[in-house]
């Protein structure tokens, strides 16, 4: 955090970020602190260990290790109030048009898209017993999301698409303290809900059947994990932008390095990696002592990739 912190286009000595975070006043770089590397900062930790967690939980509850985050379709819900939002927006003025555009917009829009996806995966849920059957329908409701944005993209204009796209580069710098506040309520939330199925996740590694001959009740465990799941990724894309590549690869990253199966100690553990990995790569895409800002999504997954790549050759196998 502190490396984040004092690196990007004006460098800040360690010294000076502790004394503006203790509240020294007239400090050089204060405002540059408090009011953007600072807010960012926290964002990153957020997100990265918010996502690390929902991949964590889909690879179990789906005992799939290609599950991750955005498998029930609740990103692409978000992009589609988005899509709808940018594309649709020329019927009305101008005047509305930079309102709707404006980061509050945006994610009112992926809110309302990632809920209507959430509402939809958990009927489908009370409908359907086969958990994998969950994950089939959410990669559904993923494709014919896609299916409507590519529709909607194919009808608009130059302009309408390149802010789309510069939306779903993915962004940790758009947060003002109150959506860090909204943020941090929800993250807090989800967590704390969390931790009443952290013992029942161990026995759904041994599969369905094996977790119910134990007493647990299976569906409070799973109605919790997408309800958990479905929060935290809504409203991060909502926030942030659909941000790849953490949450499938940290889950893994972190059996590689500590070699346990226990959710006792992996869903703490991959929400600090998830955190430390986020802000390394943030700080890598703000380009130190350079006025440019690489996209989040291409820092994650170009660094990121390479990595768990090698720790896969050199372990050669993963503790699950």
């Amino acid at each position: 955090m502190l490396i984040n912190l004092s690196l990007g286009s004006v460098d800040i000595p360690f010294k000076s970020i502790l004394q503006i975070i203790t509240g020294s006043d007239n400090v050089k770089g204060q405002y540059i602190v408090l009011q953007y590397r600072l807010p960012k900062g926290i964002t990153a930790v957020l997100v990265g260990s918010g996502l690390s967690i929902c991949g964590l939980l889909m690879q179990t509850l789906f005992r799939n290790p290609l599950a991750g985050p955005f498998v029930l379709g609740i990103s692409s819900g978000a992009s589609l109030g988005v899509a709808i939002l940018v594309f649709g927006i020329a019927v009305f003025s101008s005047s509305i048009a930079g309102i709707a555009f404006s980061n509050i917009g945006l994610a009112l829009a992926a809110s309302v898209g990632a809920f209507f996806v959430l509402s939809a995966v958990m009927l489908v849920a009370k409908k359907v017993k086969n958990t994998m059957s969950i994950l089939i329908i959410g990669l559904m409701f993923g494709s014919f999301t896609a299916a409507v944005i590519s529709v909607l993209a194919y009808f608009s204009s130059a302009e309408q698409l390149q802010q789309y796209v510069f939306w779903t580069f993915g962004s940790l710098g758009n947060l003002g303290w109150n959506e860090i506040l909204i943020l941090s309520i929800i993250y807090l939330g989800s967590v704390g809900l969390l931790i009443t199925v952290v013992k029942p996740l161990n026995s759904l590694l041994l599969g369905e059947n094996y977790a119910v001959s134990l007493g647990v009740n299976l569906k409070k465990v799973r109605n919790i994990t997408l309800i958990v799941t479905g929060l935290l990724t809504g409203v991060i894309t909502a926030f942030s932008g659909p941000i790849a590549f953490i949450g499938l690869a940290v889950p893994h990253l972190t059996k590689l390095l500590i070699k346990t199966s226990d959710h006792k100690i992996l869903v703490p553990a991959v929400g600090i990696i998830g955190a430390v990995i986020m802000l390394a790569s943030d700080t890598i895409a703000q380009l130190p002592n350079s006025e440019y800002t690489l996209p989040i999504n291409a820092v994650t997954s170009l660094f990121g990739a390479p990595i768990v790549i090698w720790l896969l050759i050199r372990k050669r196998k993963i503790h699950y």
